[in-house]
């Protein structure tokens, strides 16, 4: 069999694996890139294979990076069926014709441009008929139970207590008398989310691919409804509106159980409006409450058996866009909880577009925000930023809630691996995250679990009989010309870590050494960024 990495390769989305068992072919996941308009433009390139050849999709969970080229897949020529758990196919049928809306859209407007400019149109990756026509190849399956996908292929899904529906991939294909279990975490949840439970612990895999979004950091620990509601007040007493940026499924729903906790034990003022400005997360929502089976036994005592939603009256729902307009124009402070979660499209640019310049307001953000993504921008500091076509300063507070997040920190994700132990993983493929924590997982993983791992790039393909496995490399040419980058930054980064040991050793045996070295790093520092100043790096 061979294994071919198609995308979330040296990147965060883009979630994309092709495994070839004999004369079957068999995608994990057929996810949309986001993030920089170079990784963007990935979605419009035609597939690396013929989709008609493709015999099923195996689909991890429903967030775009994962599901959203379906529709392109099937408008290609791709007939099979798509595997999923009963709560992801419920939500990628109203994901999947909101992000088709979303490429209409923004063609419509990119054409409008364009024909001022005299350029030629451009098209949706795809349109709302592609996205009705996938849905129909949707297949629910349930959690833990064994399925044939053909006499060589068993698959069996596993919560991934990542979000409602998220599951982790066993896949056991026999093929020349050889057994070969491979594992595919998907995205991992943290434990004691709310709402959902946590993620499955398996034991053994011959091989495993595992994401590492967070692979080089640890989540806070801190008392979460706090630390919110510290922010609502202080926002409130300024007078500014409160403009949460947040992902439709998963996201949405957190807070709002964690502004119902606040609400109930009389914590948060029921004079706040909190207004759910986002389409797709109040359908979202409503398919929540009807898999509420799959709720941990917190949400299920809290909820009830009923599975209807709470009492919670300060809560306003937005359907229309002249609602959604209308907050903007709105003299009271208010909390806004609105799509996208890494503000790169949606009504919340609308939002940000109204309050990034108001220094009463605050801009909260509470999930990963990708390399290139609007949201990563104003995280990281950034003063101007253009939004819906007008410059805007950015005045508002900037806030981040890491905590927030529902995927599992380096130390959740070690403590997950290292209970494969029956047996332990020939190999171990870290996919789905940027270059530092890649590194800083594997490193930890090679460390202490003993185990071989590969970062694989976009174009990989592992050739795999039993346990034993052969590395093709990529052979795509901007793969290639990466590949060479960064064994070049790879070298570079361990001369700075080894120089900078010896620096802070220096300094603790004399400290009077502090000061010159400080002033001797500031001018390698000032003369490097004159080195890279022709680059606009």
């Amino acid at each position: 069999m061979r294994l071919e990495f198609l995308g979330a390769a040296h990147t965060v989305t883009g979630s994309c694996y092709l495994l070839a068992v004999r004369e079957k072919n068999y995608l994990i996941d057929c996810g949309m890139f986001q993030g920089s308009r170079r990784i963007r433009d990935l979605n419009y390139e035609d597939f690396t294979f013929s989709p008609a050849d493709i015999d099923a999709v195996l689909l991890t969970h429903a967030h775009i990076d994962h599901c959203g080229l379906i529709p392109k897949l099937v408008r290609d020529g791709f007939k099979g069926s798509v595997y999923g758990t009963k709560a992801t196919c419920d939500l990628a049928r109203i994901m999947l014709p909101d992000s088709a809306h979303i490429q209409e859209s923004d063609a419509e407007l990119s054409n409008r441009k364009n024909q001022r400019r005299g350029e030629t149109p451009v098209q949706p990756i795809y349109t709302m008929q592609d996205a009705e026509a996938a849905i129909e190849h949707f297949v629910p399956l349930p959690y833990q139970v064994r399925f044939k996908l053909d006499d060589n292929v068993d698959v069996t899904f596993y919560d991934a207590g990542h979000i409602l529906g998220s599951a982790i991939i066993e896949i056991l294909v026999t093929e020349d008398s050889k057994a070969t279990k491979l594992v595919f975490s998907g995205d991992l949840g943290q434990p004691d989310q709310p709402i959902i439970k946590d993620p499955t612990v398996l034991t053994g895999a011959d091989f495993l691919v595992v994401e590492s979004t967070y692979g080089d950091r640890v989540h806070q620990i801190y008392d979460k409804e706090t630390a919110l509601l510290e922010i609502v007040n202080d926002t409130m007493d300024r007078g500014g509106n409160l403009v949460i940026p947040s992902f439709s499924v998963g996201r949405t729903q957190t807070l709002l159980y964690y502004f119902y906790n606040l609400w109930k034990s009389g914590r948060l003022d029921g004079d706040i409006p909190i207004v759910l400005d986002s389409p797709l997360a109040i359908n979202a929502t409503r398919i929540f409450m009807q898999n509420f089976q799959d709720f941990d036994e917190e949400a299920i005592k809290m909820f009830g058996q009923s599975g209807k939603m709470l009492e919670f009256p300060q809560v306003r729902i937005c359907e229309t866009p002249e609602e959604s307009r209308a907050l903007n124009s709105s003299e009271s402070s208010q909390i806004i909880i609105s799509a996208s979660g890494m503000a790169d499209a949606g009504r919340i640019l609308h939002h940000l577009k109204h309050n990034l310049w108001r220094p009463e307001s605050t801009i909260l953000f509470v999930g990963y925000q990708a390399e290139g993504s609007l949201g990563r921008r104003l995280v990281d500091g950034i003063k101007r930023v253009r939004v819906l076509g007008e410059e805007v300063a950015v005045k508002a507070q900037i806030q981040m809630l890491d905590g927030f997040s529902a995927h599992a920190d380096a130390n959740q994700l070690m403590e997950w691996i290292d209970n494969f132990q029956s047996p332990k993983p020939a190999k171990v493929f870290i996919v789905h995250g940027e270059a530092q924590g890649q590194e800083a997982l594997k490193s930890r993983i090679q460390k202490e679990c003993g185990e071989e791992v590969y970062i694989p790039f976009r174009g990989d393909v592992v050739k795999i009989s039993g346990r034993a496995s052969e590395l093709q490399p990529s052979i795509i040419p901007e793969v290639s010309v990466e590949m060479e980058m960064e064994e070049q930054l790879r070298i570079f980064d361990a001369e700075y870590r080894n120089l900078r040991r010896k620096v802070m050793q220096l300094v603790i045996r004399q400290p009077k050494t502090m000061e010159p070295l400080i002033k001797t790093i500031t001018k390698g520092f000032n003369y490097m960024k004159k080195l890279f100043a022709p680059f606009n790096i």
